[in-house]
């Protein structure tokens, strides 16, 4: 198999010694235990090695879908060792559901993260925002993709409504039933190239990869009439190449997306709040009655909508908790490795 065609990239390459006596793979697939590994060699069924899950205190630790690996081929068996995770390009992450503090990683080494919403009763600018900062958080280019337009009476609406969110972000309108739109976004894959896929339930994500691929790989479901909500169609994350070349990960649709350590990407999502900032007349504004601010002005003329303000203001308070809980627990992490450290060299 051509690994070029899986997306290898000189990034990765690198940071193989040639005296490496491991075979360089890529995680396409992502089971509860084990994973699915395609090489130059085949395509195989893959587990840590014992050091490796010895050596592994946090979710980062293990293979995730779209992870370049080293593996060693089990004697005799299409089965294989992974040794090691080469250094990573990009990390889409979330906080997974739930009150536990734990990383959810969704899909890792892609230069492209596609934000699938779709044109109708479900559009939402305040979820988009919260799907633009954690793409740029992590370390792709995100671009976003309308679908369902041929449902949609107003698109040129739509598209304005995202510019003015999602500034210098390109977004693209298609529709996998006419077909309109589709060759634009086909363009993006190129050879090396990697793109996932993001999104809620129902905005059709699924249908995008089968019209991508041209062929029907993931299962798609319709969404509900009464409230345009869409249901868990895809199941699981799974990386497919594409015949001119670069790959496509599908990823399940979220219910909710909690943020995952976000600091800088805040100010690039929200850029014309931070431009607002610097304006205030006194540096300690709190933006709320003090004369001379810029954000009110704003607000008050109509320049700046309350509602991205107020969301701007809650994904900040998230981001600051989740920092002190990350802290807390990075602490605990490493008091853990610590620990069993000494009881290894004890023995």
């Amino acid at each position: 198999m051509n690994l070029q065609q899986y997306g290898l990239q000189n990034f990765f390459e690198q940071q193989i010694d040639d005296s490496n006596k491991y075979i360089l793979g890529r995680v396409t697939l992502e089971h509860k235990h084990s994973y699915r590994i395609v090489t130059e060699q085949n395509e195989w069924l893959g587990t840590i090695s014992g050091k490796m899950a010895f050596e592994s205190f946090a979710r980062k630790d293990y293979p995730a879908v779209g992870d370049w690996v080293l593996v060693e081929q089990m004697p005799g068996e299409e089965k294989c060792l992974i040794h090691k995770i080469l250094e990573r390009k990009s990390v889409f992450s979330r906080k997974m559901a739930g009150l536990e503090l734990d990383e959810q990683i969704v899909a890792v080494n892609v230069d492209i993260i596609m934000l699938v919403t779709s044109l109708n009763d479900d559009f939402n600018e305040r979820r988009l925002e919260r799907y633009l900062t954690a793409a740029w958080n992590s370390g792709a280019t995100p671009i976003i993709v309308l679908t369902k337009a041929d449902l949609c009476e107003n698109v040129d609406e739509y598209v304005e409504k995202v510019q003015n969110v999602a500034f210098g972000v390109d977004v693209y309108p298609v529709s996998t039933f006419t077909g309109d739109g589709l060759s634009t976004v086909k363009e993006l894959f190129r050879p090396n190239k990697s793109i996932a896929l993001m999104g809620s339930s129902g905005v059709g994500k699924s249908t995008l990869t089968n019209a991508l691929i041209e062929e029907e790989k993931m299962v798609v479901h319709t969404i509900r009439e009464d409230d345009a909500k869409g249901r868990h169609t895809t199941t699981h994350r799974e990386l497919f190449a594409l015949e001119g070349g670069g790959v496509i990960i599908d990823t399940p649709g979220m219910r909710e997306l909690q943020l995952w350590s976000t600091d800088s990407a805040l100010d690039t999502s929200f850029s014309d709040i931070q431009a607002l900032l610097l304006q205030c007349k006194f540096r300690n504004c709190s933006h709320k009655k003090e004369p001379g601010c810029a954000i009110q002005n704003a607000i008050a003329c109509g320049d700046l909508e309350q509602q991205r303000y107020d969301s701007y203001i809650k994904l900040q308070r998230e981001i600051a908790y989740l920092n002190r809980k990350a802290d807390l627990q990075a602490t605990l992490i490493e008091n853990r490795k610590n620990k069993k450290l000494s009881k290894q060299n004890r023995k």
